[in-house]
């Protein structure tokens, strides 16, 4: 599903993120879009929350392995 694979990217780039921040203190989101409490940063740190939550249904979800492709 396209839905699932946006929200995973986002997580995985908010992972990052929050890694960079651990490591080195430098908030690449921030950085690049005007700090912590800029209109942008606040969208996509909210899109990437968001995407958390939906990839919590990821874990819940039953797949159909018969299905799916290689």
């Amino acid at each position: 599903m396209i839905m699932d694979r946006i929200a995973l990217i986002l997580v995985i780039l908010g992972g990052l993120n929050w890694g960079i921040v651990g490591i080195f203190g430098f908030d690449a989101i921030a950085a690049m879009f005007g700090g912590q409490v800029g209109s942008i940063s606040r969208v996509l740190y909210t899109l990437v929350g968001l995407s958390a939550l939906w990839c919590i249904s990821l874990l819940f979800r039953e797949r159909d392995v018969a299905n799916e492709r290689v």
